[in-house]
């Protein structure tokens, strides 16, 4: 099956005689190639030059197409253009200005001498920087490389294109301004003492892709550094999109939260994370494990956040594996490696299982041979049914914090994104949809609106809620 994130532009001149246009499909589908668009660039008595959109699954299958392609009498394959690469050249993403400057009163009022009276206006209440700058509707989006989108440490250079990715849902979805930021340093030290002298500007510091557990120290020293939220979307947005999720499947199957075992299998960030907002949710039994197998009290040697997990999961102190934990489970979550359960695994669980298998590149489990005993199927991937993914979470909750201008993302606004995300699929749940997509118009809203709620009732909002939105200023 071919894959639409893997895509070539391939600029070929094609000998003008009858039948030639058919043996160049014919090749491309001879190597399993698939056609998405055709486009003639030039005609001349002799040769058609075209230009051909083909989809293939990966590098190696695009080489074997352009091999097929370069095989034929009468083509030339003149170029190749992986077309991913070629929608990043420049960056994703740019500034622009939201007030014109063309006249001489756009520059007296945009800058000298209009700009000297609200540079004073702020220096006389600085609670004005919130109104009259960037400020209020501003994000600074943090990575130091060290666990980018399912590749690992690839260094704060590599991550720059995920960093603008995230930027990007923002701006879109939420019509937030997101600034990317690799940060070259690694020590957490070092990380809170940069960000936290910058923040004068953001509203919000968004981690992501940093490694544990490096990234749990840095999202609390610079939280405690600084007096604006900071979110790893890697935890909190991932664990929110997940438990929205298991509440609209565990609804399809017709079992209650309260009375669901549930095994999360992996425990790096998003791991973590979800286990503590499986607890909080009060989800009836949680079972965790990690490559050394099941966290319970009784096991030594856990970091603080693992003997969390320990103290309040798993009472029975049962032992073993992912495979073995999910027997009579209702529920499996997958954050940890591709391939470790096969489908005689998913018989062991109680009925109807529910399986979430979201390690990337590849899930825990998938999808062919998951559909056969899985109830419900998800994983974190565009190309299947119910793409699980921190970016269902994160737009609608940062707009719900800079609205009321939180001073924290706390476990309370976390929760009501998980029951928003969950609600805005509600009126059409079936197997194949127990999450909206990421471009639902209602849920960004939806998401902001309960977090909003419930950042005023946990006391972390500096404005109330009837207070102008920068939303549509910023859109």
């Amino acid at each position: 099956m071919s894959n639409a994130s893997y895509s070539l532009t391939v600029r070929v001149a094609i000998s003008a005689q009858i039948g030639m246009f058919g043996r160049v499909m014919q090749a491309i589908g001879d190597a399993g190639g698939e056609v998405g668009g055709v486009d003639i660039v030039r005609s001349t008595r002799d040769s058609v030059i075209r230009d051909i959109t083909v989809y293939a699954q990966d590098d190696a299958h695009g080489e074997e197409i352009l091999a097929n392609l370069r095989a034929l009498v009468g083509v030339d394959v003149l170029s190749a253009a992986d077309r991913v690469m070629l929608s990043h050249i420049g960056g994703k993403m740019t500034m622009q200005n939201r007030m014109p400057l063309e006249t001489r009163d756009d520059l007296s009022m945009a800058y000298t001498p209009g700009v000297a009276r609200v540079c004073m206006a702020i220096n006389h209440d600085p609670e004005r920087v919130w109104d009259l700058t960037i400020r209020a509707n501003s994000v600074v989006v943090v990575s130091d490389g060290s666990s980018v989108v399912g590749e690992g440490d690839l260094g704060p250079l590599a991550a720059l294109p995920a960093v603008e990715a995230k930027c990007m849902f923002l701006r879109e979805m939420a019509g937030i301004d997101g600034f990317p930021l690799p940060v070259t340093v690694r020590d957490p030290d070092e990380i809170t003492n940069a960000i936290s002298k910058i923040c004068s500007v953001f509203a919000g510091v968004h981690l992501t892709d940093i490694a544990a557990p490096r990234c749990f120290e840095v999202q609390r020293k610079l939280g405690a550094a600084v007096d604006v939220p900071v979110f790893h979307d890697n935890q909190e947005g991932t664990s929110a999109a997940l438990l929205g999720a298991l509440l609209n499947a565990l609804e399809v199957v017709g079992k209650r939260l309260e009375d669901a075992r549930v095994v999360v299998a992996g425990l790096g960030p998003s791991g973590v994370a979800t286990v503590r907002i499986l607890v909080a949710a009060g989800v009836g039994e949680v079972l965790a494990c990690n490559r050394e197998g099941a966290v319970h009290a009784g096991r030594t040697g856990l970091d603080p956040d693992l003997a969390w997990i320990g103290e309040r999961t798993n009472p029975d102190r049962r032992e073993g594996d992912a495979g073995g934990l999910i027997e009579d489970a209702d529920a499996f979550i997958g954050l940890s490696a591709p391939a470790i359960l096969s489908a005689d695994d998913i018989r062991t669980m109680a009925p109807d299982p529910i399986v979430f298998a979201m390690a990337m590149p590849e899930p825990e489990i998938g999808q062919d041979e998951a559909e056969e005993v899985a109830a419900v199927y998800g994983t974190g991937r565009p190309d299947t049914p119910n793409q699980i993914n921190s970016a269902l979470a994160f737009p609608g909750i940062w707009r719900g914090a800079l609205d009321c201008r939180a001073t924290r993302i706390n476990d309370a606004m976390v929760m009501a994104a998980a029951r928003a995300i969950a609600a805005t699929s509600a009126g059409a749940l079936a197997p194949d949809h127990v999450v909206p997509s990421v471009f639902n118009a209602q849920l960004v809203p939806a998401v902001a609106a309960a977090v909003r709620e419930a950042a005023e009732a946990s006391g972390v909002a500096r404005v109330p809620s009837e207070s102008p939105s920068r939303a549509a200023a910023a859109s």
